[in-house]
């Protein structure tokens, strides 16, 4: 990309996403993005890993979670492209993968600067009456941000709308959000496969706060696909002390062909228990996660 369109791009993200000037004391402010990179594959058929590189760095977000991501050797004496986005970023990756052939990996990731740990990364329920070709799975990593612990949860749902309903039931569960470990402050995002009129959508946006239905700049905007942009598939998902400040998919002449689905960021508020009721909120029951 050339460098004039790589500042331009840059910074339109950060015009923006940028936090609100009267709400900067309090609590820090978190940028994240999900995006489904599609095998590095963009619209114009080119594998590019490190085009999507360009893309997540423009955007300079603290945690990124991504699906469809690519690892390992597609050919002998090339570079794991995985690998190569983390370091181009300057970010650690923690990456559960959900097929695995011939030496290489395919699944799903998250990416930080910030010190994090992995909790835990597993499969998540199916419905196939054989083994499964993907093994669907969601990944969980505690991270350390400005003296804050933010419990991020990314997944990539099944097609198949029975199983999507499972695997969304599972999520808000109590082996994953609803875990005594993964308390407020918490985020659940990825590419869910399922728009707000699904009943996987619902299962979910029953228990937590959808950050595009709670950002005060706009209405919420699809995801899928980047030639026409029809259908809101990627979700990012927040219990009750996280704060949105902005969360829209970023569209610009490079997202429109890096993958076929546009990444969405949001921009959030991180508070502390006693700050939200200091703030006059009641805190929320223990087997809530609102």
């Amino acid at each position: 990309m050339p460098i004039g369109s790589a500042l331009t791009f840059k910074n339109d993200c950060l015009s923006r996403y940028r936090p609100l000037k009267h709400i900067d004391k309090q609590g820090p402010t978190l940028r994240i993005l999900t995006y489904n990179v599609h095998r590095w594959l963009g619209t114009d058929r080119k594998i590019s890993p490190g085009r999507i590189a360009d893309v997540i760095a423009a955007c300079e977000p603290d945690i990124v979670a991504l699906q469809e991501v690519r690892v390992g050797r597609v050919h002998a004496g090339e570079a794991d492209q995985g690998a190569q986005v983390a370091s181009r970023l300057g970010m650690d990756m923690h990456f559960q993968p959900t097929i695995r052939i011939l030496g290489e990996q395919y699944g799903i990731a998250i990416l930080t600067h910030h010190q994090s740990k992995l909790v835990k990364a597993e499969r998540l329920p199916t419905h196939s009456p054989g083994p499964s070709f993907e093994k669907r799975s969601g990944l969980w990593v505690s991270v350390e941000m400005d003296g804050h612990r933010v419990q991020v949860i990314n997944a990539h749902l099944s097609l198949r709308s029975r199983e999507r309903r499972a695997q969304a039931a599972a999520l808000v569960g109590g082996d994953w959000m609803g875990h005594p470990d993964c308390g407020d402050p918490a985020i659940l995002l990825g590419d869910f496969n399922a728009p707000p009129y699904s009943r996987s959508y619902r299962l979910i946006a029953n228990r937590l706060r959808d950050a595009q239905l709670s950002n005060p700049a706009g209405e919420p905007q699809p995801t899928f696909h980047t030639r026409a942009p029809v259908l809101r598939l990627d979700h990012v998902f927040v219990t009750k002390s996280v704060e949105v400040v902005s969360a829209a998919p970023v569209r610009s002449p490079l997202t429109r062909v890096a993958s076929d689905h546009f990444p969405l960021q949001a921009e959030l508020r991180v508070h502390s228990r006693s700050q939200a009721v200091k703030a006059g909120q009641a805190p929320a029951p223990e087997d809530e996660l609102l």
